[in-house]
């Protein structure tokens, strides 16, 4: 009897076991796989300023399709939608003067384009755009609404400020700003109050991650609380959160799909402008 109370006890042990290795092993497979959808296929993301208001809000959580435009292979440009860039998308990228920081901005200028500003309007190649995504919340700024000359407002950054001088420099031409190859001009919606391509230059097409495509939750936060690095400021987020979750979030945004605005779509005649919500 004592035999088989052992045999019993020892096969329930093995039994233990392997259910225990075989959850592990379901586990490990499910973090890869998260781990491998967040790195290489999407990515999660929120919008910390309001440079691209109204499109974009701070506290928008979106989710970024970093396949749409990575480089095809011999098998999967048959099987997966890549693209490249186009005039119009929202993109995704490492800020050029720090690579350390991901940036989110509307795409105006491919690689060839001619661009130029006045009086808030952008041209492209001698074309006037009539944006209806643009957005100017402020009183007419010559250091904002026109481009390349006069401009621009001072940077921070030392290599963003040299990025600019190259840019009026070697790219001018004609009072227009030349896009060079492999490059881009990127600018935010908000375009009184977005540091972008007119203060630090071109966007590599090796810096761009991929576009967004879905805001899966937003909510009513700050720069401040979003940017917040010390445990303070984590902390203190957190507890608004538990507080007020409800009440501060956009529920009419979440779910959104976030497209680009191709040029087909662009409106044939000038827009008045648009000065958006104060307080979005």
């Amino acid at each position: 009897m004592k035999n088989m109370n052992r045999t019993k006890l020892a096969v329930r042990q093995a039994v233990s076991a392997k259910l225990e290795r075989n959850s592990i092993a379901e586990w490990a497979v499910t973090i890869v796989f998260l781990l491998f959808g967040t790195t290489t296929l999407c990515q999660a993301f929120v919008i910390p300023t309001s440079s691209m208001e109204d499109t974009l809000l701070v506290g928008d959580h979106l989710l970024v399709d970093k396949l749409a435009y990575a480089p095809r292979g011999e098998l999967t440009r048959h099987l997966l939608p890549y693209e490249q860039p186009a005039h119009g998308d929202i993109i995704v990228f490492r800020y050029p003067p720090d690579l350390s920081q991901t940036l989110v901005k509307r795409l105006i200028g491919m690689p060839g384009d001619h661009i130029r500003i006045a009086n808030g309007v952008v041209y492209r190649n001698g074309i006037r755009l009539n944006e209806p995504y643009a957005y100017h919340k402020y009183a007419y700024d010559p250091s904002f609404d026109n481009f390349p000359w006069p401009c621009c407002r001072p940077v921070k950054e030392e290599l963003a400020r040299q990025a600019q001088r190259d840019m009026l420099v070697r790219n001018r031409a004609g009072g227009e700003i030349v896009v060079p190859a492999n490059e881009y001009f990127a600018m935010g919606d908000n375009r009184d109050n977005s540091s972008d391509s007119r203060y630090w230059g071109f966007v590599p097409r090796g810096n761009i991650i991929g576009k967004p495509v879905l805001i899966y939750w937003s909510y009513r936060a700050s720069t401040e609380e979003l940017l917040g690095n010390s445990a303070d400021s984590l902390v203190n987020h957190f507890v608004d959160l538990g507080e007020h979750f409800f009440t501060r979030t956009r529920w009419e945004r979440t779910f959104r799909l976030v497209r680009g605005f191709p040029d087909s779509q662009l409106p044939g005649s000038p827009l008045p402008v648009n000065r958006g919500n104060p307080n979005p």
